[in-house]
């Protein structure tokens, strides 16, 4: 009953916030069945049936009456509430809220929409009575959802329909142990109502030298934080702190390059060692090893109105113990507040194999 009372307070506010001059707002409704990725051998005792369930959006679509929806053709942006069944005692159920963003390809027929969240999962690892789930260490998680549709609205009046592919993702970013996380690849079915009977016109008016954008370099001072556990189950949560510089150069309105360094103080590792070098004699671990790490990276920076995307490549420098290789990944969100001033979520992997979701403040000069 608590699912259905939140898809009626959903839709209520749909229809609260669709009435707008500049704005006109849309719901979908989409059923989905796949089926479990194999993306590390881990989870393979965990891969049965077939996951299914329902995803539910409120998107606001634009019409290019603010510059930054004319770059991006008019995209959409709202909120995507998703409940799947995974088909497995050991996992339950999973529900997830996220914002997101739907970006559209020829002629408005294809839409791809990208969506971050938290997700809640109803069975978790428990070293009693569900030691096999491997995938869910903590009820709340991270989740990333991708979805990429044929659309065509107003078929029938307001009803059109949409169909595709869908991937969701759910991981605790290493959180708390285990975390072999999920990712669920399905085909999905469902309708579009849209809330308004008229929409506007399209705007175009961007200036003939709008892509010509030029920006001096800025330089960029980050401060990064969270908690985080190492793969050993039960040892422990603990702080970590990064501290970043780097230059960017704006190389159009939409993208900046990035270059510079981060130093890591990642109290788990100082565990780890200790651990290492008591249980694993064989590993050649004294104890006495530095848990600090530094590396230096490039990056990009993709520009979408007041938000923005990051991807970074790193490699560590100094390197005095050896944790999932020497090159590292970061991808995330920033959140500009003014012109200088921003706030960030990342996550921090070895390639798929995540180690923390980072917390961050920052200043662009």
């Amino acid at each position: 009953m608590k699912l259905i009372y939140f898809c009626f307070f959903f839709l209520s506010c749909s229809f609260l916030l669709a009435q707008n001059n500049t704005h006109t707002s849309y719901v979908d409704l989409n059923y989905f069945k796949g089926n479990m990725a194999l993306h590390n051998n881990d989870v393979l005792h965990l891969i049965q049936g077939r996951p299914e369930g329902f995803i539910l959006g409120w998107n606001k679509k634009t019409y290019g009456f603010n510059d930054w929806e004319q770059r991006f053709n008019y995209p959409d942006y709202g909120v995507t509430f998703a409940y799947q069944n995974m088909k497995n005692d050991v996992l339950g159920s999973v529900s997830s809220l996220y914002a997101h963003y739907n970006f559209y390809f020829f002629n408005r027929k294809l839409m791809f929409r990208i969506g971050q969240g938290l997700a809640y999962a109803e069975e978790i690892f428990d070293k009693n009575t569900n030691f096999r789930n491997i995938a869910y260490g903590t009820h709340i998680m991270s989740s990333t959802f991708l979805m990429l549709n044929y659309k065509k609205e107003r078929i029938i009046d307001r009803f059109g329909i949409q169909a595709g592919f869908s991937l969701i993702h759910y991981s605790n970013a290493n959180v708390k142990a285990p975390n072999a996380s999920t990712n669920t690849m399905a085909l999905n079915l469902g309708i579009t109502y849209n809330l308004d009977e008229e929409e506007p016109e399209y705007q175009e008016t961007l200036a003939a030298d709008d892509k010509q954008f030029t920006e001096p370099i800025k330089y960029n001072f980050v401060f990064r934080g969270g908690v985080n556990e190492s793969d050993i189950v039960g040892s422990g949560q603990f702080p970590f702190y990064v501290f970043s510089g780097y230059a960017d150069k704006r190389i159009n309105r939409k993208s900046a390059l990035q270059f510079g360094a981060d130093v890591f103080f990642s109290k788990f590792l100082e565990e780890l060692i200790l651990f290492k070098s008591v249980s694993f004699p064989e590993d050649d671990v004294s104890g006495d090893e530095d848990y600090k790490r530094a590396g230096i990276f490039v990056g990009h920076e993709l520009f979408i109105n007041k938000t923005s995307v990051v991807t970074q490549f790193g490699y560590y420098v100094y390197y005095p113990f050896d944790f999932e290789g020497r090159t590292y990944l970061r991808i995330g969100l920033k959140r500009y507040f003014g012109k200088k001033w921003f706030g960030a979520v990342t996550l921090k992997s070895h390639g798929a194999k995540a180690e923390a979701v980072e917390f961050g403040v920052g200043l662009r000069l």
